[in-house]
């Protein structure tokens, strides 16, 4: 916790920062003002595009050619890191104050050892030389929980996983020994077990090194576990602060509230989540009123004629808002009445159907994706990968089955040989009573119209030169359904159902945001009148805010056409939302299957346990205990004899290493394959 005693380790005032281009000036960061004290964490929160990761950018002077800090001043350690020059500048920067990126793939060099990149930020911050070098990154790889680093030294990053590169990261940017170590984004693409694993490191190595930490995030949980101090940003404007205390029991800005609405719950189940209608107004604009006006459920006309002020709620809680100020309080509802309107929706979305007895829509039976490993010069065969190796499950009409577990489990590759986009090695897939990995390649196009996928990355996945109108057409075209004036009235109905605008249909995915381009792709996978959607990760890149959009839009769907859906994911909150049942995948098997409430409420297998142990708590007296994996996820290539769990299991006993367990019936909807309840 900060020291109010003494001077801040950075002081950022009134932060201007703008980009310039021949039609218009941009204020990514528009007279931000904050402070951080050594040993603190300040998290910096909010959506994307509301200048989190451009403050950063601004403190470490590295902003791209078209930017620049307009005014303000950035105190570090009581000098202005804006008038040094950039001599004085490069001998700050990665030693005093050092930064991880959102992103280690693309921040560390594919072609050079991690090794040697470590090694480089050591000689240039620490002078050193020679077996002195080498000695020295040995001991951060072995700060960061690198395991065998004199191993790992010679390592390309390709051939680490996701939290070691982003270890490998933190290892860098602790080379220069920093005073203030800014994490833009550290966990946002991992596991909840990597994840945890990242979060734990950095509240060590804060506590040894007595380092101030700036953390960038837009997860709540995250903010929750690691804050000291909480700022909220919107529009290039922070619009709060506040204790981590003060902001989890009563936040005050609408926009934060919004927020904590925007969160999925199991106890949300049965209502639609609370979104934030609209998005971030254009930095470009001249604003004469509050930026959240537009979006805000409790604006009053007086709000986009009057600029808000920063009122001191209490000590170290500041609002920018017109609904706390003195002034104008008294123009708005009370804040009993501020929760009505969500307390509204809480019938509207039905409770879920309880399970068909009919045949189910979809029943798959010892599936398994098995692929040979090939390498050296004249492409050998070197072994197998078993990416799925004995996986069986079942979905029933209208329901929803979540199919979770770290990257590298096999998930993907369960929903892509569902689909046969990978013909199966081995097994069963009934898809309404049709064994599909035996029919032929014309009945199977015949039945492509139902079932489908919506990706995880929505601009990857749709061709940048094709208009909104013609991606979402390309399924009716392909598989001849309707005739042209038919599909073009289609495509209008699937606009209007995802809540796009008509006039998307002549627009490119390049002119929508992150949670627009996800319902192109859901429109585009509806077109075709599927019975099955396989969803792929489809809200893991996006904002809180927007997650509640998606997965809203997905419930209603469901409701309304019977859908099915396979949802693929590592959020264990999403999954307590939206999903009726749920199956934990472990390197290619499931090891427990069941209801929500069976599953989240009482997990029985100690990886399930440590997945939902794992997940950061907005909630601080849930009772968990964060329990610890160690090492990383086996190569499916290779997996360990026995339970495959075993090498990385708390309550692994002798007999784990000897055969793999079987599937044991705890009730009608639970079952788990573990030792531990096979007596």
């Amino acid at each position: 916790m900060k020291n109010t005693a003494s001077s801040p380790l950075l002081k950022v005032e009134n932060l201007v920062t703008s980009f310039e281009s021949h039609e218009q000036t941009i204020r990514a960061v528009d007279g931000v003002s904050l402070a951080i004290h050594r040993g603190e964490t300040y998290a910096l929160l909010g959506e994307s595009g509301c200048g989190k990761s451009m403050t950063s950018f601004s403190i470490m002077r590295l902003l791209p050619p078209a930017g620049r800090v307009s005014s303000g001043r950035v105190m570090f350690d009581g000098e202005d890191l804006m008038t040094l020059s950039n001599a004085k500048m490069q001998r700050i920067r990665g030693c005093r104050v050092a930064m991880v990126f959102q992103e280690p793939m693309s921040s560390l060099n594919p072609v050079v050892t991690i090794g040697e990149q470590i090694a480089e930020s050591v000689r240039l911050h620490q002078g050193l030389n020679g077996d002195a070098v080498k000695t020295k990154v040995e001991a951060l790889l072995n700060d960061v929980g690198i395991a065998d680093p004199l191993q790992r030294y010679n390592d390309y990053p390709h051939q680490l996983s996701g939290g070691m590169k982003q270890r490998v990261m933190i290892a860098i940017a602790l080379a220069g020994e920093p005073e203030l170590l800014i994490a833009d984004e550290p966990t946002t693409a991992l596991d909840v077990t990597i994840q945890a694993q990242v979060l734990t490191l950095l509240k060590k190595l804060q506590q040894e090194r007595g380092m101030a930490l700036l953390l960038i995030t837009h997860d709540l949980g995250v903010v929750s576990e690691m804050a000291d101090r909480v700022g909220v940003m919107y529009a290039g404007q922070l619009v709060e602060e506040a204790t981590r205390a003060q902001f989890f029991s009563h936040a005050q800005h609408p926009y934060s509230q919004k927020l904590f609405e925007s969160l999925p719950t199991i106890e949300k189940r049965d209502q639609p989540l609370a979104v934030i209608q609209g998005a971030v107004p254009s930095l470009a604009a001249t604003f004469s009123g509050c930026r959240f006006a537009e979006r805000c459920d409790d604006s009053e006309p007086g709000c986009e004629q009057r600029l808000p002020r920063w009122v001191e709620q209490e000590a170290g809680h500041g609002v920018r808002c017109h609904k706390v100020d003195p002034a104008y309080i008294g123009e708005f509802k009370n804040s009993a009445e501020d929760l009505q309107p969500l307390q509204l929706l809480a019938n509207t979305i039905a409770a879920p159907a309880a399970p068909a007895t009919t045949t189910p829509l979809l029943v798959v039976r010892d599936l398994k994706m098995h692929f040979e490993v090939r390498n050296g010069l004249f492409n050998r065969n070197a072994g197998k990968l078993y990416a799925v190796d004995g996986l069986s499950l079942q979905i029933e009409k209208g329901r929803t089955l979540a199919l979770v577990g770290e990257s590298g489990c096999g998930k993907t590759t369960v929903g892509k040989a569902i689909l046969q986009l990978n013909r199966p090695t081995s097994g069963e897939v009934l898809f309404e009573g049709d064994d599909l990995t035996q029919i032929s390649a014309a009945a199977l196009r015949s039945r492509r119209n139902d079932f489908q996928i919506i990706f995880q990355d929505p601009f990857s996945s749709m061709n940048p030169r094709m208009q909104v109108v013609d991606i979402i057409r390309e399924g009716m075209v392909t598989l001849r359904i309707g005739s042209d004036a038919e599909q073009l009235a289609r495509v209008d109905q699937l606009l209007v159902q995802v809540g796009l605008p008509l006039n998307a249909r002549g627009r490119y995915p390049h002119e929508f945001s992150g949670g627009q381009r996800q319902r192109i792709c859901i429109a585009r996978a509806l077109a075709v009148n599927p019975k099955l959607i396989i969803c792929d990760e489809p809200t893991s890149a996006l904002d809180v805010s927007v997650q509640a959009q998606i997965l809203n839009l997905l419930k209603e769907l469901q409701l309304t056409m019977k859908l099915s859906y396979l949802f693929i994911t590592h959020n264990l909150s999403v999954v307590s939302y939206l999903a009726d049942e749920v199956a934990v995948m472990y390197l290619g098997r499931i090891v427990e299957q069941g209801t929500v409430e069976d599953v989240l409420k009482n997990p029985q297998h100690p990886y399930t346990q440590a997945l939902i142990s794992a997940i950061p708590a907005v909630d601080k007296a849930d009772g968990r205990t964060l329990i610890r994996l160690d090492g990383d996820l086996p190569s499916p290539a290779s997996p360990p004899a026995g339970c495959h769990f075993h090498t990385r299991c708390p309550k692994a006993m002798a007999r784990c290493d000897e055969r793999y367990p079987q599937s044991l019936k705890l009730s009608n909807s639970h079952q788990v394959s573990c030792f531990l309840y096979l007596d």
